[in-house]
């Protein structure tokens, strides 16, 4: 089922029906956060990503260069 099916499948239902469906989708999306992120582990793993061999550490300019790029690549070729 596709999510536009989805919507027009929603708007079908009554408004009691609806309000159910929304307090599943609030219980199901609380479980699934219950684990925190550990933002030190990421920032450790992403150090860890960039870390090229024999090269220092980009800076938040050559970053910010970087990300500038790939998004051309992703949006524009």
């Amino acid at each position: 089922m596709t999510l536009k099916e989805i919507q027009q499948a929603i708007d079908q239902l009554s408004a009691e029906e609806q309000f159910v469906l929304l307090e599943n989708l609030i219980q199901t999306l609380k479980v699934k956060q219950k684990s925190p992120i550990d933002r030190h582990a990421r920032v450790n793993q992403l150090q860890g990503c960039l870390n090229r061999p024999g090269q220092s550490i980009p800076s938040d300019t050559e970053l910010e260069s970087m990300r500038e790029e790939r998004l051309v690549e992703k949006y524009l070729a």
